[in-house]
């Protein structure tokens, strides 16, 4: 560790829930490195919870798609700081469309960042793991997607489907390094950026046991607890935070 705790390293950054992920390792004294497409995203978002926290941080950009755009971020951070302890693989995209009007190119994309890019960014840094000896963190961020289906996310709920078992094979992979992987799939999260409508929104609180939407600090939480050390013994596993929609259907009492 640096004198600053850990250096974590958190794609997709810059907003939404890879914004609070970055804000509560700072809180924590850790060294945050955020990695967005732009440079202006990741810095406007490290400038931010640099000057609420006063942690040691970094920005890059970072195309999580491309092998080369990865491989520089990491190495930045690398150069900067020594070490990455933890890995965050936040970045994503979840657009709505039906299958019959999708175009190639949108599959394409949400794939190529959903799933290539969480394998390009933990490949180059569990190889950088490996060489320092000193295991890790590697924490993934999938969806309740993964297991439920929705109108207008084919390519997303696959992706994520495609994340979870990325995760499982990522965890037996690199176990005898001591380097732990799990992911954490949230429910409905308020970000700024969604695309869903209010009849949708509305529709899914009211299936939802908790009977809110979910906020991205009930995420972040979720991912510093996989990144501590009460979590030592859990790999491979997916931890869901979405108000109890996984258990089942709210509906009234039958018969």
């Amino acid at each position: 560790m640096t004198d600053r705790g850990r250096v974590v390293f958190v794609t997709g950054g810059g907003h939404g829930i890879g914004r609070a992920i970055a804000g509560i390792f700072a809180r924590d004294a850790d060294t945050v490195v955020i990695a967005d497409r732009t440079q202006d995203i990741a810095e406007a978002a490290t400038n931010a919870i640099r000057e609420e926290t006063g942690a040691e941080m970094l920005s890059v950009a970072a195309d999580v798609r491309d092998a080369a755009s990865v491989d520089a971020a990491v190495q930045q951070a690398i150069d900067r700081f020594g070490q990455i302890d933890v890995l965050v693989n936040n970045a994503g995209i979840y657009p709505n469309t039906l299958v019959v009007e999708m175009t190639e190119e949108e599959w394409d994309a949400v794939f190529d960042t959903n799933v290539k890019g969480m394998f390009l960014v933990s490949r180059a840094v569990a190889r950088r793991m490996i060489e320092r000896s000193a295991g890790g963190r590697i924490i993934n961020i999938s969806s309740g997607a993964a297991n439920s289906g929705r109108v207008g996310a084919a390519h997303y709920c696959s992706s994520k489907a495609a994340v979870e078992m990325f995760t499982r094979v990522l965890a037996l992979e690199l176990a005898p390094h001591n380097i732990v992987v799990n992911a954490v799939a949230p429910g409905l999260i308020e970000v700024p950026d969604w695309s869903l409508s209010d009849e949708y929104i509305t529709a899914l609180i009211a299936a939802t046991p908790i009977g809110r939407i979910g906020q991205p600090e009930d995420i972040a939480r979720a991912v510093r607890y996989l990144a501590s050390p009460e979590a030592t013994f859990m790999t491979g596993t997916v931890l869901a935070v979405d108000g109890g929609s996984l258990a089942g259907r709210t509906l009234p009492l039958s018969g």
